[in-house]
This record gives C-alpha cells, structure tokens and sequence, in this order.
C-alpha cells in the first residue's frame, strides 16, 4: 500500500511528519533519512493496530501550498 505522508522541517531543522489518511500516525526525526525509516515503521505499527483504511479513504496526492495571510 501506498500513502501520501506530509513532511515538515520546523526552526530546529527536525523534520515532522503525519500521513493524513492514518488519524493520529505521525512520527519525527533529526535527518530526513532517519525520517523515512520512522515512517515506514509507524505506518507497520498503525497498521497492526488498527484497520487497514478503505480503498476510498486513501487520498491522492495533488499538491502542496503555503499560503501566506495577514492577520488582523
């Protein structure tokens, strides 16, 4: 199975991710390769625990894009 999985870097350079067809599975790491492997093992370790998604509930990726607002 495949799943989109949204990856962040935040201001001390550790890379967060969440894979939004997985409530609640997120997973973080110092370098983005050490962050793959995390991904792949919480994404087993939901999946053991919780049923597998419906065909449906699986997105597909169509792209990412900041939007910058002014605040009041």
């Amino acid at each position: 199975m495949k799943f989109n999985c949204l990856i962040e870097k935040d201001e001390d350079g550790y890379y967060h991710a969440s894979i939004p067809s997985l409530p609640g599975c997120f997973t973080q790491a110092k370098t983005y390769e050490e962050l793959l492997h995390r991904l792949h093992e919480a994404i087993t370790l939901y999946l053991e625990v919780n049923e597998t998604p419906d065909p449906d509930e699986i997105r597909e990726f169509v792209g990412v894009q900041a939007i910058e607002v002014e605040t009041c």
